[in-house]
């Protein structure tokens, strides 16, 4: 798993065009028809924070995880003085709290950063383990679809005053992983540009796969959905919803 080093200091300039606003409303649609309506949430994956500031405000007590420290300085220095979120810096596949919460939420494509389905399964094992009894698990991931007909070998360049990248990306059909290389010219405070470069891998995951694991981890599947919809995902989504529910605990052996 990456940790967006470099990327995390214009993460937000970059991606000022992904509706999380759009996205909010949708995940809160969701949580309202499982009737969580307030109460402590977790964010997982939660990058800069902007998912967790907007479901903070509507009126949930958040609590946000990420491997970057880097993500989560910035989203820290973005908290409004009366703010109660609490920032942890964790890898979401060994992530500890402090108890149990409604509900946990992991939206743009966190999921598809775990790139083995072991992984995957400890994450889903995890979250179980931490949900209250009925809690919700709400995520989405990237299609196989997407990374195969939309990314794809594909380049992407932006040119901003504030910095500029370039990404090289590439999907595996046989491993189902999508790799993008980014180059990253950033400008300081003196004027000059400072070239940053990573890489990140993210797998494409089969639908069936994902219901398999969410069952093994002792979650029940109760819906999956096409993105913005409350409809089944068709061949051409590009990205996809799952919510499911807490319904028994696992005991390690």
């Amino acid at each position: 798993m990456e940790t967006y080093s470099g990327f995390a200091e214009v993460y937000d300039l970059f991606m000022d065009n992904v509706p999380y606003e759009e996205w909010c409303t949708y995940v809160l649609k969701i949580l309202h028809q499982q009737d969580i309506r307030d109460g402590l949430v977790l964010d997982l994956g939660c990058g800069t924070g902007k998912m967790t500031r907007l479901l903070s405000k509507a009126g949930y007590d958040m609590i946000g995880v990420d491997i970057s420290e880097e993500m989560l300085g910035i989203a820290r220095e973005q908290e409004e003085e009366d703010s109660s979120i609490l920032y942890l810096n964790q890898d979401m596949r060994e992530f500890e709290l402090y108890g149990t919460v409604k509900a946990v939420v992991s939206i743009c494509d966190s999921m598809n950063y775990i790139t083995e389905e072991e992984d995957l399964l400890a994450v889903f094992k995890l979250v179980n383990n931490y949900l209250d009894p009925g809690g919700i698990f709400i995520f989405d991931l990237n299609t196989i679809y997407k990374y195969k007909e939309i990314l794809g070998e594909t380049t992407i360049c932006e040119n901003r005053e504030e910095g500029s990248f370039i990404w090289d990306n590439y999907y595996d059909e046989e491993e189902q992983i999508n790799e993008y290389d980014l180059t990253l010219f950033i400008k300081e405070e003196d004027g000059r540009y400072v070239k940053y470069e990573e890489t990140h891998y993210q797998r494409g995951y089969a639908l069936e796969v994902i219901k398999s694991l969410l069952e093994e981890a002792g979650l029940e599947f109760v819906a999956c959905f096409g993105e913005g919809s409350f409809e089944a995902p068709v061949e051409e989504s590009e990205r996809v919803y799952f919510v499911a529910k807490e319904c028994k605990k696992i005991k390690e052996a």
